[in-house]
């Protein structure tokens, strides 16, 4: 045979693309995918017993196959299931880590409260004796105050504060000046004296200082643990759009439908669909990463001696040493009271004596024992979680691809999204902006998801409160006009964020480059569809070229 016939023959063999997927030309068996297929919990009803031609498939190449489109679509449903179900794993899985922690912390800190105001109750009684039986309800209402406001109660503690010491004053000094008639205007009268006779000594002003810090600091410290948990919950169940749906498909079940079952996706393919799929989401990890640096920060506030140990735990003595120090000067206080005020009428009938009152004011109240070692650990423990968790959003893709996906070994016979070979592509950047070239997904970078700004924003304002908080001020930052740039109308409630339907950025504006053809385009359609005449017209060929020798 000459050489004008070996090239025929050449020319013919490469260009018949059916008989490199039937081997000897007959077709091959549809039985693997039958089995797996019927084991997804799908019907049998319409899938074929051997390969046929593929230029039905929308997704998958368009080789001979065991796929029908009804099988492509139930495939490509499932595949986005079972993807959006891992990535609510993921978020569950931190969600229920920040949960744990938010609890243990939360149980802590109000243990301390419980445990603060039992030494009051336990200690006051012998030692103001009728004066506190009588005005329990001026320190428990303070204790109320107290947990109502790191509860996240509408209260200003600071004037909860200034509101107990004004009736711990009035209190007592009715109860040390008994046998007068003392009515509500000569008290406001005195309340007003108390701003420069100080009564009660330094120890309201260092106690107010100390005590807003560090509710402050625990409000927002456990409020920012209960924030991220619901961002993750929110963000975790976005829902994958169509065109993340389609390259999920091509990646995860197109390898069945082609004949390569065994063939796992690249790993830098199932980066690049991941990437683009979960773009938006990486858009969270700037603000992300600024929470958990506040918190970080916050959490030092929770050491050394304003730890919340220490302040909670000492409320009763240094309220004890305001009292003592009121009662050593109650006869000073009351004449320059008297002078300023007047002399009030006398008729009292309370027998509480100020000789009693003084001398049992000046029982101190033992400090309760700390618990330094344990706070320090829980602040230990959620230190570590909040730095585990700040490259979460960036880091999600690849820990999705590597623990269930994609495949780093045999980079020559993984799963391509064409054929089972190596990946050319580079990997995409992180975010949104970065997508533009992604050959994987088409994502339109100027349509960010309304729902992950929103939450976006919400870590902002979780962080700006944070960052008050260090410095000891409550300030609820409620300014959402500084949305990020492309978001469009800035915050809105999930009800009120229509998703209308994606725009695709114009493909003209910066060419996209493929390693190899790209799929589903018209030229490989066309190819597709004229794969069995060209098979005869190059046998024709053939024949002819060998009668003319």
């Amino acid at each position: 045979m000459d050489f004008p016939v070996l090239m025929a023959l050449l020319i013919c063999a490469l260009t018949v693309p059916g008989f490199g997927d039937m081997g000897s030309g007959k077709a091959q068996s549809c039985s693997d995918i039958r089995q797996f297929y019927n084991g997804k919990g799908f019907s049998l009803n319409g899938v074929p017993q051997s390969e046929i031609s593929g230029e039905h498939l929308r997704i998958c190449p368009q080789g001979y196959t065991c796929c029908t489109s009804v099988m492509e679509d139930s495939l490509s449903n499932l595949s986005r299931t079972e993807m959006e179900g891992l990535i609510r794993d993921a978020g569950r899985a931190l969600q229920a880590s920040l949960n744990g922690q938010y609890k243990v912390f939360d149980g802590y800190l109000l243990e301390l409260l419980n445990r603060s105001e039992g030494v009051l109750q336990q200690s006051y009684p012998p030692a103001l004796g009728s004066l506190y039986t009588q005005n329990t309800r001026v320190f428990s209402d303070l204790y109320t105050e107290l947990r109502r406001y790191y509860r996240g109660a509408n209260v200003n503690i600071e004037e909860a504060l200034n509101e107990f010491w004004a009736r711990l004053l009035e209190r007592m000094f009715k109860g040390a000046n008994g046998r007068y008639l003392i009515g509500d205007d000569y008290l406001e009268c005195v309340s007003k004296q108390s701003e420069t006779l100080r009564p009660f000594g330094d120890t309201p002003r260092d106690l107010n200082l100390k005590v807003t810090r560090t509710f402050v600091a625990a409000r927002f410290f456990v409020q920012g643990l209960v924030i991220s948990g619901e961002v993750v919950r929110k963000v975790s169940q976005v829902p994958l759009s169509p065109e993340c749906m389609r390259a999920i498909m091509k990646m995860i079940y197109c390898p069945h439908c082609r004949g390569v079952a065994s063939a796992r996706p690249c790993a830098n393919y199932c980066a690049n669909v991941l990437k683009g799929c979960l773009a938006n989401q990486a858009d969270l990890d700037t603000e992300w990463r600024n929470l958990a640096d506040a918190m970080l920060q916050v959490s030092n506030r929770f050491e050394g001696v304003s730890s919340v140990d220490v302040v909670f735990l000492s409320l009763p003595t240094h309220i004890s040493e305001a009292i003592t120090t009121m009662m050593d000067n109650i006869d000073t206080f009351n004449n320059k009271v008297f002078q300023a005020c007047g002399n009030p009428r006398e008729g009292g009938t309370s027998s509480t004596r100020l000789e009693e009152v003084k001398r049992r004011g000046k029982d101190t109240v033992e400090d309760s024992p700390t618990s330094g070692a344990r706070l320090e650990k829980l602040v230990s423990d959620v230190s570590r979680r909040l730095r585990d968790m700040q490259p979460y959003w960036v880091s999600l893709p690849s820990t999705l691809c590597s623990d269930r996906v994609a495949t780093r070994a045999q980079a020559d016979k993984c799963w391509n999204g064409m054929a089972r070979a190596r990946y050319l592509p580079e990997v995409m950047g992180d975010g949104l902006a970065s997508q533009i070239n992604n050959p994987e997904v088409e994502i339109d970078i100027t349509k960010p998801d309304m729902t992950i700004r929103q939450q976006i924003m919400q870590l902002k304002i979780m962080t700006n409160r944070l960052k008050n908080a260090f410095n000891g001020n409550d300030v609820d930052f409620q300014d959402t006009s500084d949305d990020v740039s492309g978001s469009g109308s800035g915050m809105c409630t999930d009800e009120n964020c229509p998703r209308g339907p994606r725009l695709m950025a114009p493909s003209t504006d910066r060419p996209k480059v493929y390693a190899y053809p790209p799929e589903n385009k018209k030229v490989v359609k066309a190819s597709a569809n004229h794969n069995l005449p060209s098979i005869a017209l190059y046998l024709l060929s053939l024949v002819m070229l060998l009668l003319r020798q």
